[in-house]
């Protein structure tokens, strides 16, 4: 079953088919290429790789004429012998098993549950093509290079801690998101917020990329914006710098990036220590956006049983709640 696009918590990207082909790429050039910049002859004959990567290959001494290191700006002759080395791109490793500390809170032959500590990136991507979670699952559990996205079927941001699921299997996985698409996966989440929301309410405002910086997400009707419900609970409030804050409980219906973020922004109640939708403090009182995915609840998809698991406040955020004066909730 292929993954449902609609889910932004799904991840696009795949590892590629094969390994990449490294190997030596020996060129001879004609008279007909005399007089031309040797890196956009080299360009021309071997298409296969970007102009970017090979002026890179250039400038680090991966391409040689005659033996000797070149210079792309040179000028070809139309006789020379050319070697190109090509090198791995960062994308190219990404899915390399890298063996790191994972907190586990579960494991069975069909899935792993992970409390993920904030700074961890989830995926590898732009900027992170290494050091992710998903290395450090494939460390741990070997047989899920042979499963999309090493099992993962849905994704914290990179400064949110808190409890993910991982498909062991292609069949786990492929259960794990038929029950995303059906929203009975059961995901709460904890936030500290600026302000005193109303005692429970619901938004149920579609998200798409903000027009005006595609790096943030925004409540929009534009035909291309996804559905997207939170519903949240006031517990408790604190205060902050004689500022209100309050404990908010959130739970998610979908699963849209930045969505918890995003909602409470649009309400005018952004996140503690969330700089890209809240306001720049001059002090700052928090080091990452106060969230954490607190409870996470599920049937198991090998044997259909209910599962679900509660984890406490990672150390920083309730050292944060601790300073607001406000006691952590006792699961229940």
């Amino acid at each position: 079953m292929p993954f449902d696009p609609d889910l932004d918590d799904d991840l696009d990207t795949e590892p590629g088919g094969g390994a990449p082909d490294y190997s030596p790429i020996t060129l001879q050039l004609q008279p007909e290429h005399c007089g031309q910049r040797l890196d956009k002859v080299i360009a021309g004959l071997v298409p296969q790789f970007s102009r970017s990567r090979l002026q890179q290959w250039f400038e680090e001494g991966h391409v040689t004429v005659d033996g000797k290191p070149a210079k792309g700006k040179g000028t070809a002759f139309g006789d020379e012998t050319v070697v190109v080395q090509p090198q791995p791109a960062p994308e190219d490793t990404a899915y390399t098993p890298e063996p790191m500390a994972l907190d586990i809170v579960h494991e069975d032959d069909a899935i792993i549950v992970v409390n993920k500590p904030a700074g961890l990136v989830v995926h590898p991507g732009s900027g992170n093509w290494s050091g992710t979670l998903l290395n450090g699952l494939l460390a741990h559990c070997p047989q899920l290079v042979s499963v999309p996205r090493a099992g993962i079927v849905h994704r914290l941001d990179k400064d949110t801690s808190g409890l993910m699921v991982v498909g062991k299997t292609l069949a786990a996985q492929t259960d794990l998101v038929r029950q995303l698409q059906a929203r009975t996966v059961k995901r709460e989440y904890f936030a500290l917020v600026w302000g005193t929301p109303r005692p429970s309410g619901t938004v149920d405002s579609p998200i798409s990329r903000d027009p005006k910086d595609r790096v943030k997400m925004a409540v929009s009707n534009a035909p291309m914006a996804k559905p997207a419900i939170t519903h949240y609970t006031l517990l408790e409030t604190g205060e902050l710098d004689r500022r209100p804050v309050s404990l908010v409980q959130c739970r998610l219906e979908t699963g849209r990036t930045h969505q918890i973020r995003v909602h409470m922004q649009s309400l005018g109640y952004s996140l503690v220590g969330d700089t890209v939708y809240g306001k720049q403090h001059l002090r700052p009182f928090f080091h990452r956006q106060a969230l954490q995915a607190r409870r996470l609840g599920l049937s198991h998809p090998a044997t259909g049983e209910h599962m679900e698991w509660v984890v406490p406040l990672a150390a920083d955020f309730a050292e944060l709640l601790e300073r607001a004066g406000i006691a952590e909730p006792e699961a229940v």
